[in-house]
């Protein structure tokens, strides 16, 4: 851990609050020092001097209906996150550091009661008009209060916020020290009070919203494509953070109805660039004319960002899942080892965390600051959480699942679930059927043959896929029994965490607790990984957490891999270092060059 680099100590006395020893950077770092000094010129990952100029088009599935990405209702279009700006922004090689962006510096107290920031005093809209602290209130106080329940939990300890003058702005926090608060805070979309005061924040809306980013929305076609141009006389281009990013004038997003048809139209070079996350495809999906021609590259990148949890998300809320030994039965009619081989050309590892490749996931037995955490639930929660690492079924990968089938049947049985006429059947009468919702019907590969596993157990199961929006509705009622869930991690996870396992998400709609998890003991492990008050106590808060969720059996766990599959047409260029928790995408640039000879190449091949 390096040094903590102090800019700047003073004190801040605001109306009713006594002045204390505070610290004033131009970051904000939870358990380390920060790499870049106050003067730093651009980040190590990114070429300064890049190229500015050409296009990309991307592309999205399904379609979209609104440009305000901040409320539940309507389908927000992809990218709008170009439009607006933070406080901060995030260094790509450290882990939970932000610098300023639309805050000059961050002050904090010793004791992380709360935090300040500065605004620059270049910050502007998109129209000219300055970006005030006003602004920030506004845009925190309206998110928090009307938009998605998501803002209401990450921003739950957040008691007050107050304009000081015209550019300082404070943030007063509660329920003890939460060192990443000032990193939350930061991450605030701020909007124009102005713009917003004759207008209907709750309601869905096609007009090009007013932001303060390095883009702006330039063209909408609703549902199919909508266009962003780069901001020439954007204000913060010459800042340290922007050197060598936002580098593309123009990036397109078009709406495809599925992954195979965007697959296609990449092949055809209708879309620059794609994120492959089929492993089939990228075995075999790319053996075409251009490809050969060296036209289309591919690269697998390398993070050291935790994995998360991709899996079946049982919906607790049903009764037929509620007795946590049947939906460990269940997880034995999932075959990942014939899957990996037969599907996906052994690409993948087996998911075991929900903090997978990370030192937050749970090993062996619980022992120290873990076991002393866990030790006051014990009867409340798995007994195996104090005896065994969780490990999923496994089997020898042949597809002959009989020994797998038979350890499900006696914990089903255990239940008071019984085979009657070839039908699972629960100690009502009912019989044990239920829906697998997807998005995707790519995925249907993968559910299918759990399908014809399950039926072995006597279980009537089947797929259902609609379109995004349907999706989207019947996920934020909480209407499905099971589907395909992700719960994305960080190296700090903090207050994400309760709305993704938190008792008061589980009844909020539109929350992330796809799961319904309603346990004491999961809020209170929460807790302490938000409150620890160093990393040794958060990483052993996450342990524990992890593992009484994996033994409370809420999921199916899937697959996962260290590295993104990219696959792009050879006009763009990117810095030869790749930081180690993200992609970057942002300080690739087109190369004019090579676009040349992308044309030339494929007119070549027309001919």
């Amino acid at each position: 851990m390096r040094k903590i680099l102090l800019v700047l100590a003073g004190f801040l006395a605001a109306p009713g609050v006594a002045a204390a020893q505070t610290t004033v950077s131009h970051g904000h770092s939870l358990f380390g020092a920060l790499k870049y000094g106050a003067d730093f010129k651009h980040f190590d990952y990114v070429r300064p001097d890049a190229p500015k100029g050409g296009s990309m088009t991307r592309h999205a599935i399904g379609s979209f209906d609104s440009l305000n990405p901040f409320i539940l209702k309507g389908q927000p279009a992809s990218g709008l996150g170009f439009v607006f700006e933070t406080l901060t922004t995030r260094s790509a090689d450290e882990s939970a550091t932000v610098y300023g962006l639309l805050a000059e510096t961050i002050e904090t107290p010793a004791d992380s009661s709360w935090a300040a920031f500065t605004l620059r005093a270049e910050a502007r809209f998109h129209d000219g008009t300055p970006v005030t602290a006003e602004d920030v209130v506004f845009s925190f106080d309206i998110q928090k209060a009307k938009g998605t329940p998501f803002f209401a939990k990450y921003y739950e300890d957040v008691v007050k916020v107050e304009a000081l003058d015209r550019r300082r702005v404070r943030f007063a926090f509660s329920g003890g020290v939460n060192r990443e608060l000032p990193n939350i805070v930061g991450e605030i979309n701020v909007m124009s009070k102005a713009y917003w005061s004759s207008r209907d924040f709750e309601k869905t809306t096609l007009e090009p919203p007013l932001g303060s980013g390095p883009y702006r929305v330039k063209a909408v076609d609703a549902g199919r494509s909508i266009v962003y141009e780069r901001v020439p006389d954007y204000w913060g281009r010459g800042l340290a953070v922007n050197r060598g990013r936002h580098n593309i004038d123009t990036i397109k997003i078009d709406y495809y109805r599925d992954d195979t048809v965007a697959l296609e139209a990449f092949k055809a070079h209708q879309i620059d660039f794609r994120g492959e996350s089929s492993a089939k495809n990228w075995a075999t999906a790319y053996d075409f004319p251009a490809a050969q021609a060296g036209l289309v590259r591919r690269a697998e990148i390398k993070t050291e960002n935790p994995s998360g949890m991709q899996a079946f998300v049982f919906n607790t809320r049903r009764a037929k899942f509620a007795d946590p030994r049947v939906r460990s039965a269940l997880a034995y009619a999932f075959d990942f080892e014939w899957s990996n081989q037969t599907l996906f050309y052994g690409s993948y590892a087996r998911t075991r965390s929900y903090f997978q490749n990370s030192e937050l996931a749970s090993v062996g037995r619980p022992e120290g600051l873990e076991r002393a955490l866990l030790e006051p639930w014990r009867g409340k929660i798995a007994p195996e959480v104090f005896e065994r690492e969780y490990a999923p079924p496994k089997t020898d990968g042949s597809g002959n699942l009989r020994e797998a089938l038979r350890a499900a049947l006696a914990l089903l049985r255990e239940a008071g679930w019984t085979i009657k006429d070839r039908r699972l059947v629960g100690p009502g009468g009912e019989a044990m059927e239920f829906e697998v919702l997807l998005a995707q019907p790519s995925f249907e590969r993968v559910v299918n043959p759990m399908i014809l596993n399950l039926e072995k157990l006597g279980i009537a199961a089947r797929v259902r896929t609609v379109d995004t929006a349907q999706y989207r509705n019947r996920l934020d009622d909480f209407d499905f029994d099971m589907v395909v869930g992700s719960f994305g991690m960080s190296l700090t996870p903090g207050n994400e965490l309760r709305d993704f396992f938190g008792q008061a998400a589980a009844r909020t709609r539109g929350s992330r607790n796809l799961a319904g998890i309603a346990d004491p003991a999961v809020d209170d492990l929460i807790d302490k990984v938000i409150r620890a008050p160093d990393r040794e106590s958060q990483v052993a808060a996450a342990k524990a957490l992890d593992r009484v969720l994996l033994w409370g059996h809420y999921v199916i766990p899937h697959f996962n891999t260290p590295a993104a599959r990219l696959a792009y047409w050879a006009k763009f260029d990117r810095p030869p270092t790749t930081p180690k928790y993200g992609l970057a995408l942002d300080a690739w640039w087109v190369d004019p060059a090579m676009e040349d000879a992308l044309k030339r190449g494929e007119s070549q091949i027309k001919k």
